[in-house]
């Protein structure tokens, strides 16, 4: 469904933050993309999303295709249409507005908007909390609230493709593991592909059936979620320290041999 070919991204026309990065998400998939923060995961989505071209970036090599359509120069509002829709990091809510509210400017992108109430109802089917929530000013909700919210909002959109960022963050344990479920749900109910930006690596190779790693701009690790999950560099690398306690990178793990996918 999705492929990325060797891919730089420039801002301004100076800052180099993508060096080539390649990955492919499979149809009806959950594909994870782990990294620490500054690794390139969020500027990744927004070259997939076009929301690159409102921060003054551009793909400057490489191309992005969706279902065999080049889709780097297109804007948020043409890949929306195609079904990419991107949750992005923060659960940026319209606070003023109520939750339903927000579901309907969700919804509103999609052309089979006379089903709203229809599509409303699966939100809440996914999200009952938010039915019970959907009068209330969408500004006082809780952290968990408003991501279960920002999600909300992104399937009445009827997304073929969701690209998550950091959906775990600020979150308890316990609210984690309900958004994780849920995401499997969506994934395995819709069959919606799902690319999934984390730092929360256990959290994301649990769900995800392939997985990406990035250090400084570079996928330098990728392979099956089962086989990343029980890496011992991975662990070591997301602990932040080695045996004797230092702090490393992928970079300088000697026996770790890095894997070039992009293109020649």
């Amino acid at each position: 469904m999705l492929k990325i070919s060797n891919v730089e991204v420039t801002y301004v026309d100076v800052i180099l933050v993508l060096r080539g990065i390649s990955l492919q998400v499979e149809d009806a998939s959950i594909v994870a993309l782990l990294g620490a923060n500054g690794a390139g995961k969020s500027t990744t989505l927004k070259a997939i999303s076009g929301l690159l071209h409102t921060e003054e970036g551009e793909v400057s090599r490489g191309s992005i295709e969706f279902d065999g359509h080049r889709i780097d120069r297109l804007n948020p509002e043409q890949t929306a249409k195609m079904g990419i829709i991107q949750v992005v990091e923060g659960r940026q809510l319209l606070e003023h507005l109520t939750v339903e509210e927000n579901l309907h400017v969700g919804g509103s992108v999609y052309k089979g908007g006379s089903k709203m109430r229809q599509d409303l109802d699966m939100v809440y089917d996914y999200f009952p909390k938010l039915k019970m929530l959907r009068k209330s000013t969408s500004g006082y909700l809780s952290g968990g609230e408003g991501q279960m919210l920002v999600m909300g909002r992104a399937l009445m959109a009827h997304p073929r493709l969701l690209l998550l960022d950091e959906p775990s963050l600020g979150l308890s344990p316990v609210l984690v593991r309900e958004i994780y479920a849920i995401i499997g749900r969506i994934n395995d109910e819709d069959k919606t592909s799902i690319l999934l930006v984390e730092q929360n690596a256990k959290a994301a190779l649990g769900i995800a059936e392939y997985g990406y790693v990035m250090e400084n701009g570079r996928i330098v690790l990728d392979g099956p979620a089962d086989d990343l999950i029980d890496n011992e560099d991975i662990k070591e690398f997301y602990l932040g320290l080695s045996q004797v306690g230092e702090k490393k990178s992928f970079r300088e793990v000697k026996h770790y041999k890095r894997r070039k996918r992009w293109l020649a």
